[in-house]
């Protein structure tokens, strides 16, 4: 039989958790919810108790934390992942996991489709479409929504997974880690809603967008360091060219260099540049053997199967 787990990440949900446990146990009736607390301060963890839920705690702060803990511990063949403010559609779960296991896919990502301006404002929207825009440009185009949080993950995606990230970021962070490794993947539609009265999002627009940025371009100077170093090579270079093209106009006219800290400064950023790539051409050669230690580990773990197959 499949065993199918969702995971809810938690901090401060007493408002909608009872809702969101209730509705995932009537549209997953095989499957086990487990919520992990992240030091709420309400009573969240007694709610999801008495909704039916396996209860866990991590304390340390951020959803990053707390997804890594949960893929650490619960043994599945496919994991709902999915936040507790019950802004996520359940009914579209059943779909998307029979979309999983009989594509044989490692990931199905729910991307957010609503009319309500307060569910998704534009700021969200826009930000949302930069990131993901970005990081398809760097790592690959395939996915409309990186930063949703409702996804549905096979087993070998899960324990292949490296988790580095602490907060928000960790979408970004899933999202890169199918890129690189070239897994199949997928996104279904899902219906997003407000939250409930008296629920508070935990995202901070700015601070989160930041982060999230600095995650990009973290996971770009680990997973491509040619290119990261690159562009810091091709810069240094432009910069020196820029700088010396007077004084070489100046030199063929004088026979002087009249500026000489500027010529010094030129020699520097072309050393710089140098430096630059050959940090990319040596890193980039780490980060090859790097991948294809996570691809040895990816494929340790069996490919989803249908429910007639394993049922």
């Amino acid at each position: 039989m499949t065993r199918i787990a969702v995971l809810v990440p938690c901090f401060n949900e007493a408002v909608s958790i009872t809702r969101v446990v209730a509705e995932f146990k009537a549209a997953l009736p095989t499957a086990t919810i487990h919520v992990y607390d992240n030091n709420s301060t309400d009573n969240t963890i007694e709610l999801a108790k008495s909704a039916g839920a396996i209860v866990r705690k991590q304390e340390l702060q951020g959803k990053g934390h707390v997804v890594r803990r949960m893929f650490a511990d619960i043994e599945a063949d496919a994991y709902v992942l999915v936040d507790g403010d019950a802004t996520y559609d359940p009914s579209a779960a059943p779909i998307m996991v029979q979309k999983l296991l009989e594509e044989s896919l490692d990931m199905v990502v729910g991307t957010r489709v609503s009319t309500e301006l307060e569910a998704y404002r534009r700021g969200h929207r826009f930000g949302n479409w930069l990131l993901t825009s970005l990081t398809g440009y760097i790592f690959g185009r395939t996915f409309t929504d990186m930063l949703s949080g409702y996804r549905v993950l096979s087993r070998r995606f899960v324990k292949s997974y490296p988790a580095r990230a602490g907060g928000f970021e960790v979408e970004t962070e899933l999202t890169v880690h199918a890129l690189e490794q070239h897994m199949p993947v997928a996104e279904h539609p899902t219906q997003y809603a407000s939250r409930m009265d008296g629920s508070h999002s935990k995202l901070s627009t700015w601070r989160d967008g930041w982060r999230i940025l600095a995650t990009i371009l973290k996971l770009t100077k680990n997973g491509k360091p040619l290119l990261f170093f690159g562009i810091a090579a091709t810069l240094s270079m432009l910069i020196a060219v820029l700088l010396a093209l007077p004084l070489l106009i100046t030199y063929l006219h004088t026979g002087l260099v009249p500026r000489f800290p500027t010529a010094v400064l030129c020699s520097g950023l072309m050393v710089l540049a140098a430096i630059f790539l050959v940090c990319g051409l040596v890193l980039d050669t780490v980060t090859l053997g790097r991948r294809e230690l996570k691809h040895l580990v990816y494929l340790a773990y069996q490919s989803p199967h249908p429910m007639d197959e394993t049922d």
